[in-house]
């Protein structure tokens, strides 16, 4: 079977018909917060994602390709709080769309948690935004991407 790279919009690998034959279709990395009602309150009314999955001190929030699992540490379980490392980077196709959703809803957040939109030297237009934990989420889109 002769397969075709076919870039980043839906499956990476197709078969000479044009059939997605890729099993992998998403990264959900974990995010350990100090408190899950918060993390799960800054996704769903911040940045517009569904919660899809909850028990405990464990949630799952999706918004369309993109998705998080939050999981609350206890004690001294899991990993240290977020400290504004670039941890979480969502590639996106309309950075300036995603501002203009979050961008009302700065007062909700801390003073200086949403930086941009931005474009950046490495050829990336970038939205930053601290979650209440301190966890740096970025939203990217390649420049060379049409905008209006």
């Amino acid at each position: 079977m002769e397969l075709h790279y076919r870039g980043m919009d839906g499956s990476d690998i197709v078969d000479a018909g044009g059939v997605a034959v890729s099993n992998l279709f998403r990264v959900t990395p974990f995010m350990h917060v100090p408190d899950i009602e918060a993390a799960i309150h800054f996704f769903t009314q911040i940045l517009g994602f569904e919660c899809r999955f909850r028990l405990g001190n464990y949630a799952y929030v999706q918004r369309e390709a993109a998705a998080f699992r939050l999981k609350e540490n206890v004690g001294d379980d899991g990993a240290p709080p977020g400290n504004r490392r670039f941890c979480y980077y969502v590639d996106v196709n309309d950075v300036d769309a995603i501002a203009a959703e979050i961008l009302p809803k700065a007062t909700l957040l801390n003073d200086g948690d949403i930086h941009g939109p931005v474009d950046q030297i490495y050829g990336q237009r970038e939205l930053m935004v601290v979650a209440p934990d301190g966890n740096l989420l970025v939203f990217g889109q390649d420049v060379a991407l049409k905008r209006d």
